[in-house]
């Protein structure tokens, strides 16, 4: 039954949206998966989608699928640019990968509106300002 199955714990893998400035001095948001483990990420999927309301109004994007198929230890890979007009949605990452044959899966969400350099950190790995979860 669902109750015999054991899930792993996902640790030390975050997602991570990055804004920096492009040569026409805009911002660009981008969003990348950080592996902080000391082992490789295989068969890596992440799945990405935004809803959420707008003035009032249900609104969601496409489902978007990325397979980034490996990510070594203590290094990252990006995995999409995010416009910031879907910043006012919910934005959420469902991301599965393994490890040692062993199946791991996660789901991120940043909220509406949290995506923001007000909301920044220095992000590990990728030594950049953004939002981490």
């Amino acid at each position: 039954m669902k109750k015999d199955i054991i899930q792993p714990e996902v640790k030390d893998v975050y997602i991570a949206i990055v804004g920096r400035k492009n040569e026409f001095d805009e911002t660009e948001w981008v969003s990348y998966l950080i592996n902080n483990r000391n082992e490789k990420l295989e068969g890596v999927l992440v799945s990405t989608r935004g809803y959420g309301e707008i003035k009032g109004e249900h609104k969601k994007t496409a489902t978007f699928r990325h397979s980034l198929d490996e990510v070594e230890p203590k290094s990252f890979k990006k995995i999409e640019e995010l416009p910031e007009g879907l910043f006012a949605l919910s934005n959420e990452f469902w991301l599965s990968f393994y490890i040692d044959k062993k199946m791991y899966d996660k789901k991120y969400i940043f909220l509406a509106e949290s995506i923001s350099h007000f909301n920044s950190i220095n992000v590990p790995i990728v030594n950049e300002l953004g939002v981490m979860i």
